[in-house]
């Protein structure tokens, strides 16, 4: 069996991350603990393993379990290599910002069910992920923000999980090539749409590597702007 770390388990759902492939890319699980529904983020690669992922979330819930929506950051190879193979094993509709569609569909044959604009909300069994469009790393990236529920605004034991994809990393924002235009539309987007909406307490799982949080990358945003990556 695959092992999976187990990131959070919050009062209403358990998050899991598995990291597959030879450019570590994480896949990211959560399931709601009322009612065994999933949300697959980034089948990146190796769907046996994220089988095996599935499986191994047999214990955050006493419901039966199903993913219910297969979620994508953006349309890269490196993040949708087991997107057909796991759309087929687990008939789940998939999700994606509505630019990156049809790369996405061009790259893997499969067309996204759920078009996803800034603002819009991914809601499922009481599990809602707000999408956040931070243009730059590719045209139609997106984030997958995880808010504290109403009932629980005060809790801080609940953070803010924003699943960031490429766009944001441990010590910078994600690659835009060397364009200054692309790497001024990023870093504006993320300053704007996600530092200056969220707290410091907010966790950030990107697409690769480690996690961090916004209070601690927060200091260092005059030095990437003036760096330029």
């Amino acid at each position: 069996m695959t092992e999976s770390d187990l990131l959070f388990d919050l009062p209403d759902l358990v998050i899991r991350q598995l990291v597959v492939s030879d450019m570590a890319n994480n896949v990211y699980l959560l399931t709601s603990k009322r009612t065994g529904a999933q949300i697959l983020i980034d089948a990146a690669d190796d769907p046996v393993a994220i089988d095996e992922l599935v499986q191994s979330a047999a214990s955050d819930s006493e419901a039966p379990q199903k993913v219910v929506f297969i979620a994508t950051t953006h349309s890269h190879w490196d993040h949708v290599r087991a997107l057909a193979a796991v759309a087929e094993k687990t008939g789940a509709p998939t999700a994606a910002g509505r630019e990156e569609a049809t790369a996405i569909e061009s790259q893997t044959g499969v067309v996204t069910d759920r078009l996803l604009d800034h603002g819009d909300k991914l809601e499922v069994d009481g599990m809602r992920l707000k999408i956040v469009h931070l243009r730059g790393h590719t045209p139609g990236s997106i984030a997958y923000v995880l808010e504290p529920t109403a009932k629980e605004p005060s809790d801080e034991t609940v953070p803010t999980i924003i699943f960031s994809g490429d766009s944001l990393f441990p010590g910078g924002v994600g690659n835009t090539n060397n364009d200054p235009e692309r790497f001024a539309s990023l870093l504006n987007d993320v300053e704007e749409r996600l530092f200056a909406i969220y707290p410091d307490g907010s966790a950030v799982l990107p697409g690769h590597g480690v996690g961090t949080t916004l209070g601690a990358e927060r200091p260092s945003l005059p030095q990437w702007r003036e760096r330029g990556w």
